[in-house]
């Protein structure tokens, strides 16, 4: 219980400072002639080079365990989870040019569904009836949440004013689809290979996603690397946000792999979504902001979901615990019988000399028998003992090719 209130605290802290500054580095202007940070691939790259590099600190100096045993196959895996991870961020990035931070947000705490869907498609993954009536527990409700907010707007009305594009939308549907891909391929990565560790994901992940965007940044026919130094070099404000934005997101993934690892991609989609949700939360409350009818039912949804997560998984627990007491007491009560058996006598049985000795006796019996004349009932008895031996050499035989 104390390891998943720290992964939660840490992800609150570190991505609530992450979130703040991604808003800053991708909306706010700089400098004197009110420029903006464009280049989301060299952002990317920044972030991805900060928490290969504090993912594998982590490893080494914290943990003192030594970095993983590479093969083809684990740089295959670690490579395909790169490829989606880089192709997602972009989309996202993207989506900002049209529709605003709140409604990206609101489509962020969504990201149950694709974690479902494919887990299902891809993996064949199945979960119990009460984690999909969480999952719509807590979807709707943040959805209703940000969908029945009242717009202080002119003209507004108190009705929700529909700002975005729909193709914003669409590449946050996409964005959101790739990061199932993600989340669910880290799943089934831990459970093919046992030996690697939420902190060995974060830090070879990033590195392959470090290679990967370099080489894509250094290609001739790009000027985004160039830009971008430009840009840096003009704005120095705006490497001191990115910093901040690149450490607070790599500490934020060292709690995320753990809780990945430990806990599994639902649960960590749920940690993430609620702290959306109480970051919104805080905010009205902070700014004196009054919440409507529908959005306190909303806000009790929320909550009730996530009460009945932790509820199953409470009485889910309990039941492990006792089959387990079950299973221990019957293999006490197993070996105390089986105890018992071995002491009783065991009547002796007969060997294949006892039983080549009955049928030798019953053809001398047969020959004398034939001796006298009686030669019907010679056949018969010679015709048993011959048929004996045969069945007798058969079993012999089964015997020897088991």
């Amino acid at each position: 219980m104390l390891d998943f209130v720290v992964c939660v605290g840490g992800i609150y802290v570190c991505f609530l400072t992450w979130s703040t500054m991604q808003e800053r580095v991708t909306s706010v202007t700089y400098g004197e002639d009110h420029q903006r940070f464009r280049f989301t691939i060299v952002l990317n790259l920044i972030q991805a080079a900060f928490a290969a590099i504090i993912g594998y600190f982590y490893i080494r100096v914290i943990q003192q365990k030594p970095m993983l045993k590479m093969n083809a196959h684990r740089w295959k895996r670690f490579f395909q989870v790169a490829v989606l991870n880089s192709s997602a961020s972009p989309f996202g990035y993207m989506a900002l040019r049209y529709i605003n931070y709140p409604t990206m947000t609101l489509a962020k705490t969504c990201k149950m569904v694709p974690v479902l869907v494919m887990n299902k498609i891809l993996y064949r993954r199945h979960y119990p009836t009460y984690k999909y009536a969480v999952v719509a527990m807590v979807t709707v409700g943040v959805s209703a949440f940000m969908l029945f907010k009242t717009s202080t707007k002119a003209g507004g009305g108190g009705v929700a004013v529909i700002e975005n594009s729909m193709y914003g939308l669409v590449l946050v549907l996409i964005n959101l689809t790739i990061d199932g891909a993600v989340n669910s391929t880290q799943d089934q990565i831990f459970v093919e290979d046992r030996e690697i560790t939420g902190q060995h994901m974060m830090c070879m992940m990033n590195l392959c996603s470090t290679i990967l965007m370099t080489a894509w940044l250094l290609n001739p026919f790009n000027p985004e690397l160039a830009s971008a130094l430009k840009f840096l070099y003009t704005h120095p404000r705006a490497l001191v946000d990115i910093s901040i934005f690149a450490l607070c997101g790599s500490l934020g993934q060292c709690f995320v792999f753990y809780t990945l690892a430990s806990f599994g991609s639902l649960t960590l989609t749920t940690v993430t979504v609620t702290r959306k949700f109480l970051t919104i939360l805080i905010s009205v409350f902070y700014n004196g902001h009054k919440l409507n009818d529908r959005q306190w039912m909303a806000t009790g949804l929320v909550f009730g979901g996530i009460t009945l997560d932790v509820y199953k998984k409470q009485m889910s627990k309990r039941a492990v615990a006792k089959s387990k007491a079950v299973d221990n007491s019957e293999s006490k009560v197993d070996l105390s019988d089986s105890g018992k058996e071995e002491a009783m006598p065991t009547k002796p049985r007969p060997g294949p000399s006892m039983l080549s000795a009955e049928r030798a006796a019953e053809t001398r019996a047969a020959i004398e028998r034939a001796a006298k004349g009686d030669m019907a009932v010679a056949a018969a008895a010679t015709a048993t003992a011959s048929g004996g031996g045969g069945m007798r050499r058969r079993q012999m035989v089964d015997v020897s090719a088991t």
